[in-house]
Parts: C-alpha cells; sequence; structure tokens
C-alpha cells in the first residue's frame, strides 16, 4: 500500500508514541492514530457506497497522516439494520461500493478496516420490515421509549446471524479491506447477549459471564475463518456497562481471561463501553474507558485500542503512556478539523 513513515520533526528528540508504528497482528500500522469509527450517514436508502462517503472517509484520513481508518458500522443482515443511511455488507450486490471504500482510504496511504455489526433490538423495524432480535425481551437500558420490544433470538437465528458475519468477513476480503472489527459495544446485537441487563437466558447463550459471551466469540471464530491468514480482525467489546446490574470492572477481566484462548485470532481488541453506549455518564476524562482498556491490556497481548472524548494529541500521549492502550482512537476531532493530525503532530 505504500503507507508513509512519519517522524516528528528531523531527527531531533524522541518519535512521540503516537508516530511510533506499531505490529497489529497481520498487519504493520505507520503510527498509533486510529480514525474511529462513525455513522457518517452517507449511503443510499438501500445502504450502498457512495461518493460522498468515500469522500468524507478520504477527508479523514488526513492526506495520509492516520495510520489507520475504520470505517463506521455496515449492517451484515437486513434485519440488524439501526439507521436509514447505515452502509450494507449484507449482500454481493454491495460489492463494487464496497471497493470503492476500501480503495479510497487505500490511495490516501492509510490502512482500511470495515465495522460489521447487527443492531439486535435497536434495529429500526421500519427499515427491516420485522420484529428486531435480542437476547431475550428486553429493552436496552437506552432504547426509546416507543421502540418496540424485541424477540429472544432463537438457536437458528443465531445461526443465521453468525452465518451472516462471516458472509459479511469475505465480502469485506474480497472488496480489498485489511481488516474487520465485529461490534460487540454500544447497546447492540452481541453486547445484548453480553450484558446481564439484556440477557436473561437459560440456555447455553444465558447466565455466566462464560456464557454470554459465546455468541461473540462463535462470530469471531466464523469471521477469522472467512478472513484468511492476511487480514486483521478487531473485536470492539462493550466490556463494562457502567450501570447498576451490569457487567462490572471485575467482569471485564474475567472476559479477559475468557479471551486470552482466543489471542491467535484476534489481532485488536478495541475496549469501549457497553450498555452505556459510547459515553459515560460519571467521567470526562479523555479516554472514558481507560479503567477497562487498562485491566484488559494488562491480561492479554493483544494491541488495545482506546477511543472516547480524546481531542488533542497530548492527551492520546497521555494515555498510551499510561499503558492504558497501544492504539487512539480519534473521532470528532479529526472528523471537524481536516488538519488536525498536521497540527496537533507539529506541536501548532
Amino acid at each position: 500500500m505504500g503507507r508513509p513513515r512519519l517522524h516528528a520533526g528531523r531527527g531531533v528528540g524522541p518519535t512521540p508514541r503516537l508516530l511510533q508504528e506499531l505490529d497489529a497482528g497481520r498487519l504493520q500500522l505507520a503510527n498509533r492514530i486510529v480514525v474511529a469509527p462513525m455513522d457518517l450517514a452517507r449511503s443510499t436508502p438501500d445502504g450502498l457506497v457512495t461518493q460522498a462517503l468515500c469522500k468524507r472517509l478520504a477527508h479523514l484520513a488526513q492526506q495520509g497522516r492516520v495510520g489507520l481508518v475504520e470505517c463506521g458500522h455496515h449492517f451484515v443482515g437486513d434485519e440488524g439494520r439501526a439507521t436509514a443511511r447505515q452502509p450494507s455488507i449484507a449482500h454481493d450486490g454491495c460489492m463494487e461500493g464496497l471497493r470503492r471504500e476500501a480503495d479510497c482510504l487505500h490511495e490516501e496511504g492509510v490502512a482500511a478496516f470495515v465495522q460489521v455489526s447487527h443492531a439486535g433490538s435497536a434495529a429500526d423495524p421500519l427499515l427491516t420490515g420485522s420484529r428486531p432480535l435480542s437476547a431475550g425481551g428486553l429493552p436496552c437500558p437506552g432504547a426509546k421509549r416507543n421502540h418496540c420490544l424485541p424477540q429472544a433470538a432463537s438457536p437458528e437465528d443465531l445461526a443465521r446471524v453468525t452465518g451472516d458475519f462471516a458472509a459479511a468477513a469475505r465480502r469485506a476480503r474480497q472488496a480489498g479491506f485489511d481488516g474487520v472489527e465485529i461490534h460487540a459495544a454500544h447497546g447492540y446485537l452481541l453486547n445484548q447477549f453480553l450484558s446481564p441487563l439484556t440477557n436473561q437466558r437459560q440456555d447455553i447463550y444465558g447466565g455466566s459471564l462464560e456464557n454470554r459471551l459465546r455468541l461473540t466469540l462463535e462470530v469471531v471464530g466464523a469471521v477469522r475463518s472467512e478472513l484468511g491468514a492476511d487480514m486483521s480482525l478487531s473485536l470492539r467489546l462493550g466490556a463494562c456497562d457502567y450501570l447498576d446490574g451490569g457487567n462490572t470492572l471485575e467482569d471485564v477481566c474475567r472476559m479477559a481471561d475468557l479471551l486470552v484462548p482466543w489471542e491467535p485470532d484476534i489481532d485488536l481488541l478495541s475496549v469501549s463501553g457497553g450498555m452505556c453506549y459510547y459515553s459515560r455518564r460519571d467521567s470526562v476524562e479523555p479516554g472514558w474507558f481507560a479503567d477497562s482498556a487498562t485491566l484488559i491490556r494488562s491480561r492479554l497481548h493483544v494491541p488495545v485500542l482506546l477511543a472516547g472524548g480524546v481531542r488533542r494529541s497530548s492527551e492520546g500521549e497521555a494515555l498510551l503512556g499510561s499503558g492504558a492502550c497501544d492504539l487512539v482512537g480519534i473521532g470528532r476531532s479529526i472528523a471537524n478539523n481536516p488538519r488536525w493530525a498536521e497540527l496537533e503532530l507539529s506541536g501548532n
């Protein structure tokens, strides 16, 4: 791909941590700045990638100054669609646009991941035409009051959903992406199985933390089988719910232990929020989920990505220096400033 290798100044002083290279499993990143996945709402009503979406993604690449751009969540099956302008990776008819999506980032000299998701109970029935699926009939704590109650996914439903994730990974590989990120955070389907706030099942997918994590790990296995030896796999994990009755920091430690056998399959762990979604009411410090990320990083050898409220390069440097993460995700600050990387990394 010819990704650029960035340097801090002209050989003066140590290279900032943000600009140091990193091996993320099967992929070497030029630096540790990641454009976090965002819902850019620029697909067609059918979920096809548009030129406007590609133009926006190229803008986020900051002229090759970031190491990785994660394209915002693409729905893996029609029943799992969350929003009207969300892009699709659910059908082979999406392939032309997906190829353009990957190509536009490679042309900017950055690596490209595509995030894949199933919204579960957060799916919009007006878009899908069906009652949403979830672990059971419980809504997410942050669900809209007028949102219909979901139905409990049957074993057949779960087999189909797992197959949809696998097929999405195959399309990502054929489209030329460097990696796939599985979305298991922010109150979407996999997170709905993981959290005790929404999962009160009595079968092998409910009860213990090991059982609640089962669906996510089945999806990890199915996706890895489609990616082959050269593509990277990232897991965005909604580890802690930060809500009464939800997954706690103690549970986060147990999750990390359960993920240890899967380290050969996972190249990157993106630690985010669970049923609190992508923010925290009790924290405004940059790197909102640093406590969860630090615990996971201390137990696994997989590089950890942390996003949430990071606006300045100095904040990212501090998170890297504290041991909370190996990569820093930055979203809205880069989206709002086409020169963010240039200005921040030059010290201006």
